[in-house]
């Protein structure tokens, strides 16, 4: 079954159990296990902080159910979603793994002491983070520092700047919102750029636009890999999902990275079910964390219902809220 989460266990398997014979205004509401919920999730935190809110019959999602395929803030973004009423079903999307090569951290800074990299832009929080603990393991962290004192620093986004503050980086440039990479492309507009090295930290996979955008300048662009985006080990809540979506027991699906869509696409591509998808998820409401997310969903024909501005949870669960009550008085 699909899995979902909302309040204390006792209180959600009763109210789940009673709801597995209600009809709802899109057809029969199916049963969600909240036990499997749990076991996906963080149990205790996650029990600790739905049990203390009321959920299902106040707030203004109503009983909604909400899919939501972010990993790492999935289980806090669903406790937001059950403090207004809906019923969150986790279905997490991708999986980060670790890809930075000691050895090619250690080459990467014996190269910048000959030829250095004029600019450096940090894309990720959790990139840059596995950046400096590669140099913490090789003894390297002070040489990074010193290059980068030396070098011109680029945030692409609020997330790195915390974690060059924890090394006391200096920033010198930050993409303004919804941190887009045009939107870096449009902060280094005034630097000049012939014949200058740059450095990006590559996120889940290397970004095109950006460095054809930098070398058309006549920029050399390197890369670095810190992590790369895979499907997660366990495929079976996203072809619950897919199962669920089929049934139309499903409200409304929040995707927070354009990675998600394409992996959902991936799990139902393996059971021939990605022909269907674009309708199955045009018919339902779908939330947007931002103009690169939406770009991936309309690739695959599918329709943000809208899309969070500023690109934060916080603007994003307002917005499903809002659009979901839309849903409901219609």
């Amino acid at each position: 079954m699909l899995s979902g989460a909302a309040g204390g266990p006792a209180a959600a398997e009763a109210n789940c159990a009673q709801s597995s014979g209600r009809d709802r205004a899109n057809g029969h509401f199916e049963r969600i296990d909240i036990g499997v919920f749990y076991g996906l999730a963080a149990r205790g935190a996650i029990r600790t902080a739905f049990g203390a809110a009321a959920w299902l019959n106040t707030g203004s999602m109503k009983s909604k159910v909400v899919a939501i395929l972010e990993t790492r803030t999935g289980a806090h973004l669903g406790e937001m979603v059950a403090r207004r009423g809906g019923i969150p079903v986790l279905a997490p999307a991708l999986e980060e793994v670790p890809d930075v090569d000691s050895q090619e951290v250690a080459s990467l800074l014996a190269r910048w002491r000959i030829d250095p990299f004029k600019i450096v832009i940090f894309q990720t929080g959790v990139g840059t983070r596995a950046l400096f603990q590669a140099t913490d393991a090789a003894g390297l962290t002070g040489e990074l520092l010193q290059h980068l004192n030396s070098s011109v620093v680029v945030v692409r986004g609020p997330k790195p700047v915390g974690e060059l503050n924890a090394r006391e980086v200096r920033i010198d440039i930050r993409a303004a919102t919804p941190f887009t990479t045009e939107m870096v492309l449009a902060a280094l507009s005034e630097i000049p750029m012939q014949t200058a090295r740059v450095l990006v930290q590559r996120y889940g996979a290397a970004n095109q636009l950006l460095r054809e955008a930098l070398e058309k300048r006549g920029a050399s662009v390197q890369e670095i890999a810190t992590y790369r985006w895979a499907l997660p080990a366990d495929t079976q809540p996203l072809n619950q999902l897919l199962d669920a979506l089929a049934r139309s027991s499903v409200d409304a699906v929040v995707f927070t990275s354009a990675v998600q869509i394409h992996n959902l696409y991936a799990v139902a591509a393996q059971t021939g079910r990605a022909s269907g998808l674009a309708d199955q998820l045009n018919r339902v409401v779908i939330a947007s964390i931002g103009p690169v997310c939406s770009r991936a969903l309309r690739e695959h024909g599918v329709t943000p219902s809208f899309e969070a501005n500023p690109p934060k949870l916080g603007p994003l669960v307002a917005g499903l809220d809002e659009a979901l009550s839309v849903q409901r008085r219609q």
